[in-house]
C-alpha cells in the first residue's frame, strides 16, 4: 500500500496539489496508525495528511475516487458475485482460495500475472498490469482504448501465456477429484478468473487514459489562464492564478538575492587591475573587484483599481508585496479618482486578505470615473516628498482619463527624482491613444513602459525589472 500512496501523491503533483515529501510520510504514518480497512477513515486520513490548500480539495476528491475505488469497487463486487454463483460462504470461499494456492506451491514455472490470479490476489495483479501500462505511451490515445494499444499491452503482460497457464493448472487442478460439485466450483473459480484477467486490462487501461487526460486537460488550462486577460477572469481562474503568482514571486526573490549576494562579492575591476599590476608587466597577479556598497532600493506603487484593470492590480500587489522583504520599503496607493495609501492594511492583516481589503472600497471609492491627473496630482501635493534617488515609481493602469486633464508633469517630475519610473498596462497596446487614452502621453514621461494583461506577459515584466 505505501507504494500506491507514493504513487497517488506523485499523480496530484502531477494535477497541480502542492504535496511535499514530508506529507508522503505523514500520509504513510497515519494511515499505518488508522489502518485500510475503513474506506471513510482512509480517505479521510490522506486527505488530512496531504492537502493543504483549499484550492487542492476538488482535485484530491476527483483523483482519489478514480485511483483507489474506481477498480477496487468493481473488483470487491466481482468477489462477491463469485461467492454467490458457487454458493460459499465466505469461510467456505476463503477455504477454495488456501486449497489453490497449497497446489501453486507445486507449480513454481508459473508467470507471476498467473499466480496472482489464481491465488485471489487481485491487488498484486492489479499492481502488475498497471506496471506494464506504465510503460506504455499512452498520450497518443486520444482518451479512448484503441485495438492497437490493447493488442500491445497483451504483448507486454504475455497475455496468451498467462492463459495458457491457466488452462493448464485447470487440468491438473481437476485430475485428482472425484466429488463433482467441488470440481464444478473449482472449475467455475478458474473461467472466472480468466475473465477476470480480461476484464482487469480493459479496466486499468481506460482508467489511467482517463487519468491522463484530466492531468493534460489541467495542464492545457493553466496554460491557457496564463495567456488570458486578466480582465475575463472568474473567480474559479483567480484561485488558480494566486499560487502562480507566489511562485513568480519566488522565482524573482531567488533570481534578485543570487544576483546581489554576488554584486557583496563585487565585480571584476579591469581598469583597476590593469593599473595595480603595471608593476608586473600587465600580467594581472593581484585581481581587483568593484566592491561598491549596493542597498535596498525603495518601491512605490500607484495601482488603478476601476472595474476594467482590477484583477491586474490584484496581482501585482501580491506580487510586490510577496517580494517586500527585498525592499527597503514598500508604500503602496489606490486610485480611481482619489487616491488613498494602503501601506498600512498589509501591516495589519494578512496578504490575501489586505489585497481584498484594498480593491474592495475600504479605502477610496472604486464606483467613482476613473481620474489619472486628479489621482496624479494628490499625490504630488501629498506624497511627492516620498519619492527620491533611490525609489522605483510604479503605476499600473489602463490611463484611461474619461477626458479630464491628464496631469502629466506629475510623471515628470517623478521621472526627474525617481531612480526609475514603471508603467504597466492591462489594455492591449494598439487601444493606447484611442478614445479616452492619454497613454501616449503619459509614456513619453515614463523610463519603462510595458503592456501587462496577462501572467505571462506579467512574468516577462517581472524579469525585466530583475535585470
Amino acid at each position: 500500500m505505501d507504494d500506491r500512496i507514493v504513487e497517488f501523491t506523485h499523480l496530484l503533483r502531477r494535477h497541480g496539489a502542492r504535496v511535499s515529501l514530508s506529507e508522503d510520510i505523514d500520509a504513510i504514518s497515519a494511515l499505518g496508525i488508522l489502518g485500510i480497512e475503513d474506506p471513510s477513515m482512509f480517505r479521510d486520513g490522506l486527505r488530512a495528511t496531504l492537502i493543504k490548500r483549499a484550492a487542492d480539495i476538488r482535485t484530491f476528491e476527483e483523483l482519489f475516487d478514480l485511483f483507489f475505488l474506481g477498480l477496487g469497487a468493481a473488483v470487491r463486487e466481482s468477489e462477491r458475485d463469485l461467492m454467490g454463483q458457487l454458493g460459499l460462504t465466505p469461510q467456505q470461499y476463503q477455504e477454495l482460495l488456501e486449497e489453490i494456492r497449497r497446489m501453486l506451491q507445486r507449480q513454481p514455472n508459473l508467470t507471476p500475472l498467473a499466480r496472482a490470479l489464481l491465488a485471489g490476489d487481485l491487488t498484486q495483479a492489479e499492481r502488475l498490469i498497471r506496471q506494464a501500462i506504465e510503460r506504455e505511451e499512452l498520450e497518443q490515445a486520444g482518451g479512448q482504448i484503441a485495438v492497437a494499444l490493447y493488442l500491445r499491452l497483451a504483448g507486454r503482460l504475455a497475455l496468451g501465456t498467462v492463459e495458457e497457464e491457466l488452462g493448464s493448472f485447470r487440468e491438473m487442478a481437476l485430475a485428482g477429484l472425484d466429488d463433482p460439485g467441488h470440481r464444478q466450483r473449482l472449475s467455475r473459480y478458474l473461467e472466472r478468473r480468466l475473465q477476470d484477467l480480461s476484464r482487469m486490462v480493459r479496466d486499468l487501461l481506460r482508467q489511467e487514459l482517463k487519468k491522463r487526460s484530466i492531468v493534460a486537460s489541467e495542464r492545457e488550462r493553466l496554460e491557457y489562464l496564463t495567456q488570458k486577460s486578466f480582465a475575463y477572469y472568474t473567480e474559479e481562474d483567480i484561485q488558480r492564478m494566486n499560487e502562480a503568482v507566489v511562485r513568480l514571486a519566488q522565482r524573482f526573490k531567488n533570481l534578485l538575492t543570487l544576483r546581489r549576494r554576488k554584486a557583496r562579492r563585487g565585480r571584476f575591476d579591469l581598469q583597476e587591475t590593469l593599473r595595480k599590476n603595471l608593476q608586473y608587466g600587465g600580467v594581472p597577479f593581484r585581481i581587483q573587484l568593484d566592491r561598491r556598497k549596493r542597498e535596498k532600493p525603495q518601491i512605490l506603487i500607484l495601482c488603478d483599481v476601476s472595474d476594467s484593470v482590477l484583477n491586474a492590480s490584484r496581482f501585482m500587489l501580491q506580487f510586490v508585496y510577496s517580494v517586500q522583504d527585498l525592499y527597503s520599503k514598500v508604500r503602496s496607493f489606490v486610485f480611481v479618482s482619489e487616491l488613498g495609501e494602503v501601506t498600512r492594511l498589509f501591516e495589519d492583516n494578512d496578504l490575501q486578505q489586505a489585497v481584498e481589503l484594498a480593491l474592495k472600497g475600504e479605502v477610496v471609492n472604486v464606483y467613482s470615473h476613473s481620474n489619472f491627473g486628479r489621482a496624479f496630482e494628490l499625490f504630488y501635493r501629498e506624497h511627492f516628498s516620498s519619492v527620491n534617488g533611490k525609489t522605483t515609481v510604479m503605476v499600473i493602469g489602463d490611463g484611461r482619463n474619461n477626458y479630464n486633464r491628464p496631469n502629466d508633469w506629475v510623471l515628470k517630475e517623478i521621472q526627474r527624482k525617481a531612480k526609475r519610473l514603471i508603467w504597466l498596462n492591462p489594455e492591449s497596446r494598439w487601444k493606447w491613444g484611442f478614445g479616452d487614452s492619454e497613454m501616449p502621453r503619459y509614456a513619453a514621461c515614463c523610463d519603462v513602459v510595458e503592456e501587462c494583461g496577462n501572467l505571462s506577459q506579467l512574468h516577462r515584466v517581472i524579469e525585466r525589472i530583475a535585470r
